[in-house]
C-alpha cells in the first residue's frame, strides 16, 4: 500500500472512530452514517474543494452541506482533522450543553458549519440557494480579467432526503437552471429507522433526477476510494447540469452485527460492538478518542495549504479593487452585511388619502425604491409576482444563461424557496421571498430555520386576512399570522397604512439578526392623515398611540393592518358620544415586548382595563394585550371564512365599525360593574 493510500486509510478510520466514540459517550446519536461515508467526505475535502480553516468565512470557499444532519460526527471528525477551531475535547463532549458540537450541525457554534440542518431535505434545498448566489455573484462581480467568484457546493443526503417533498421542488428548479456549481451525494444505504427503505420507498431515484436534467452517477462502493474521485472529477467537468452521485453503501460499515441494520441509525453501537469494529478497522481497541500524530500533521498542512489559497485570493482582490473600484466597494460592504450610503434617501412618503393604496401596492413601490440602491436585493415569488407585486423593475429574471438577473422565479415551489432563500441570505445576499398568506404554511419549517440562524430574510405575504373574499376558506388566512408570531426571533409586521409598510421597509432592510414577516393586503388602506393622527416612526416601537383623548381613557382599541382603520372611525364614534377613547396600533408584537416598561405603561396603562382588540385573524394570543383579569374583549375569527365579497364577509364576522363601538361599550360597562 503506498504511503498516500496509507493515510487516507488512516483519515477515514479516524473519522468513523470518533464518531463511534462520541455516540457512545454521549449514549446519543447516530453512529451508522459517518462510519459508512467518511470515504466520501475525506474525497470531497481532501482533493475537492478549497477553504481555508483559519478563516471558515472566506468568500470564495466552496461550500459543504450535511442534509442527513443527524450524522453530524461526520462533519464534526472531518472539521476538526481539516485543522478547524474545533478541539478534540469539543468532540469527546459531543450532543452536551454549550458543546460546540451539538447533536444537529448549527450555524455559528461550530466553526465550518454552512448550514443548520436536520429535519430532513432543509440542507439540499439550502444548498441551491448557495448555488444561485454563487451564480449572481460571478455574474455580477467577475470580469474577462478576474475570476473572483467560482465556488462550488456540496451536498450530502440520505434517504430520507430523498424523501421529503422538498428535495423534489429544489431538485426541479436546479435542474431547470442548470447549476452545473451544484453536487449532491446520495447515501444510498437502504436504511430507516423503521428498518428496509423497501417498507416506503421503491422509486427509481435515478431516473427521477434525469427527469429533472441532472447528470446523474453511481459509485456502486461507498470505500471505492477511486471510484468517488473519478465521480467527482466528472462533476466538474459538467458545465450545464447538476450533479447527482448515488451511492451505494452498508450503514454502520465495519461493525459484525450492526452493519446493514437500523439499530445503527440512531443509537450507539455498545462498547464491545465497538471495540470489535475497531478491530475490523485495524485500530487499537483500547483507545478511544485517538487522532493518529500522521493526521494531526495532515491537518497543520491542511491549514497551512487553505491560508496560501486565501492569500493567493486576496492578492487577485486588492488587483480587482485597483481596476474595478466600485464593484471592489460593492463586494466589500456585502460581506460586511452594510448598506451603501444614502439608501434609504428614496424611501417614498404618501400623503394622505381616503381611498389610499393596498398594502401590497404601497410595498411594491417601496421595494423599487430600495431595489435602485442595494444591487444585491434579489428574490421573487412563488408564482405570484403579479399578484404579490414583488416584481424589481427592470431587474431582470434569473435563469439559465442570465444569471445576473435580480428577480428570481421559484415556481409554484413554496417549501423549497423558503429554503432556497435561507442560501442565499447565507451566502450573504439581500433575499425576499413572496407568496400569499395562506400559503406560509408550506414554508414554515425553512422559515423557522431562518429564525434559528438568525438569517435576515424579508418573507412578504399578501392577501393576510378574510379581506381576500371571493376565493373563499382555502384563501383566507385565519390563524397563519398568530402562528407566525409564535416562532421565536422573527418580527410579524402587519402595517396599517402606506407609511407604515414604509417605514419598516426601512427597519428591515437594516436588520442583520432576524427574518421579518411583512403581512399585507390585497384591499386598499386609506393613507392616514399624520397631522391629525400621530407620526408614523411611533410604529417602529411596534405598538404607538395612533389618536388619544385629553386625561385618561375609558377604552382603549387596539388593531394591525386593515382593522387599525375600523379603530380609528371608532373612535371617532365613541369621541360625538362623549367617550374617551385611545387608538393603539400595533404592527409588531415582538418589537413592542423590545420596548421597556415605562413604554408599555405608556401604551396600554395598566389601571385601563377596558380593552378592545380587533384582527381579521384568529384571536389567539390578543388575551396578554386585552389584559388576563380584565373584561377586555378580541373581535376577530374564530372559525374559517367563507367565499363573498369583503364588505359581506366583514359584516358577517361582525368586523365593522358598528361592532367595535358596540363592543367597546360593552366593555365600558363590565369594566365599571354596570349590568
Amino acid at each position: 500500500m503506498s504511503e498516500e493510500k496509507k493515510l487516507s486509510s488512516l483519515i477515514i478510520n479516524t473519522m468513523r472512530t470518533l464518531s463511534m466514540d462520541a455516540v457512545q459517550q454521549a449514549n446519543s446519536g447516530h453512529p451508522g452514517t459517518p462510519m459508512v461515508l467518511a470515504p466520501v467526505a475525506y474525497s470531497i475535502w481532501d482533493k475537492f474543494m478549497k477553504y481555508n480553516p483559519v478563516n471558515p468565512d472566506w468568500p470564495n470557499r466552496d461550500r459543504f452541506v450535511l442534509s442527513a444532519g443527524h450524522a453530524s460526527m461526520l462533519l464534526y471528525s472531518i472539521l476538526h482533522i481539516m485543522g478547524y477551531d474545533l478541539a478534540l475535547d469539543d468532540i469527546k463532549n459531543f450532543r452536551q450543553l454549550h458543546s460546540k458540537c451539538a447533536g444537529h450541525p448549527e450555524l455559528g457554534l461550530t466553526p465550518g458549519v454552512e448550514t443548520t440542518t436536520g429535519p430532513l431535505g432543509q440542507g439540499l434545498a439550502t444548498s441551491v440557494g448557495m448555488a444561485i448566489a454563487e451564480r449572481w455573484l460571478a455574474a455580477h462581480f467577475n470580469t474577462p480579467d478576474f475570476k473572483l467568484i467560482d465556488y462550488s457546493v456540496h451536498a450530502v443526503a440520505g434517504d430520507g432526503c430523498m424523501m421529503e417533498g422538498i428535495s423534489s421542488e429544489a431538485a426541479s428548479i436546479a435542474g431547470h437552471l442548470g447549476l452545473s456549481n451544484l453536487v449532491w451525494i446520495y447515501d444510498n444505504n437502504h436504511i430507516t429507522i423503521e428498518g428496509n427503505t423497501s417498507l416506503a420507498f421503491s422509486e427509481d431515484v435515478a431516473t427521477r433526477f434525469l427527469a429533472y436534467n441532472w447528470h446523474v452517477q453511481r459509485v456502486g462502493d461507498a470505500n471505492d476510494l477511486e471510484m468517488i474521485e473519478r465521480a467527482l472529477t466528472n462533476t466538474k467537468n459538467e458545465k450545464e447540469r447538476p450533479s447527482l452521485i448515488i451511492v451505494d453503501s452498508h450503514i454502520a460499515y465495519g461493525s459484525p452485527h450492526k452493519q446493514d441494520t437500523s439499530g445503527a441509525h440512531g443509537e450507539p453501537l455498545g462498547e464491545e460492538e465497538i471495540r470489535a469494529t475497531k478491530i475490523n478497522y485495524g485500530w487499537d481497541p483500547d483507545k478511544k478518542f485517538y487522532v493518529p500524530d500522521e493526521v494531526k500533521t495532515y491537518g497543520k498542512e491542511i491549514r497551512e495549504n487553505g491560508n496560501k489559497l486565501e492569500n493567493k485570493w486576496n492578492e487577485l482582490f486588492k488587483e480587482y479593487s485597483k481596476k474595478n473600484p466600485e464593484l471592489a466597494e460593492e463586494f466589500n460592504l456585502i460581506q460586511e452585511g452594510k448598506m451603501p450610503e444614502g439608501w434609504d434617501c428614496c424611501l417614498p412618503r404618501f400623503e394622505t388619502d381616503k381611498k389610499g393604496l393596498a398594502g401590497r401596492v404601497a410595498s411594491s413601490t417601496v421595494l423599487n425604491a430600495v431595489a435602485q440602491h442595494i444591487p444585491w436585493f434579489v428574490g421573487g415569488s412563488a408564482d405570484l409576482a403579479p399578484s404579490t407585486k414583488t416584481a424589481i423593475t427592470d431587474g431582470g429574471s434569473f435563469e439559465k444563461g442570465s444569471f445576473d438577473g435580480r428577480n428570481i422565479h421559484f415556481g409554484v415551489r413554496e417549501h423549497a424557496m423558503g429554503a432556497i432563500v435561507n442560501g442565499l441570505a447565507l451566502s450573504k445576499l439581500r433575499p425576499f421571498a413572496s407568496t400569499f398568506l395562506v400559503f406560509s404554511d408550506y414554508m414554515r419549517s425553512s422559515m423557522r430555520l431562518s429564525a434559528i440562524m438568525q438569517q435576515p430574510v424579508v418573507y412578504i405575504f399578501t392577501h393576510d386576512s378574510i379581506g381576500v373574499g371571493e376565493d373563499g376558506p382555502t384563501h383566507q388566512p385565519i390563524e397563519h399570522v398568530a402562528s407566525l408570531r409564535a416562532i421565536p426571533n422573527i418580527d410579524v409586521i402587519r402595517p396599517a397604512d402606506s407609511n407604515e409598510v414604509s417605514v419598516f421597509w426601512k427597519y428591515i432592510m437594516e436588520l442583520k439578526d432576524r427574518p421579518v414577516a411583512l403581512i399585507l393586503t390585497r384591499q386598499n388602506l386609506p393613507t392616514i392623515d399624520r397631522e391629525k393622527y400621530a407620526p408614523v416612526e411611533g410604529a417602529l416601537k411596534g405598538a404607538y398611540i395612533l389618536a388619544d383623548c385629553k386625561g385618561k381613557p375609558e377604552v382603549i382599541l387596539i388593531g394591525t393592518g386593515s382593522e387599525v382603520q375600523i379603530c380609528i372611525a371608532a373612535y371617532e364614534e365613541l369621541k360625538k358620544d362623549g367617550i374617551k377613547a385611545r387608538v393603539v396600533s400595533m404592527p409588531c408584537w415582538s418589537l413592542y415586548e423590545h420596548q421597556s416598561p415605562e413604554y408599555w405603561e405608556e401604551v396600554l396603562p395598566s389601571d385601563v382595563h377596558a380593552r378592545v382588540a380587533i384582527e381579521a385573524g384568529s384571536t389567539y394570543g390578543w388575551r396578554r394585550y386585552i389584559g388576563i383579569h380584565s373584561e377586555g374583549s378580541v373581535l376577530g375569527m374564530r372559525d374559517f371564512g367563507a367565499s363573498a365579497p369583503i364588505n359581506d364577509l366583514l359584516k358577517e364576522f361582525g368586523l365593522t365599525v358598528e361592532g367595535l363601538v358596540k363592543m367597546a361599550k360593552k366593555t365600558i360597562r363590565k369594566n365599571n360593574n354596570v349590568g
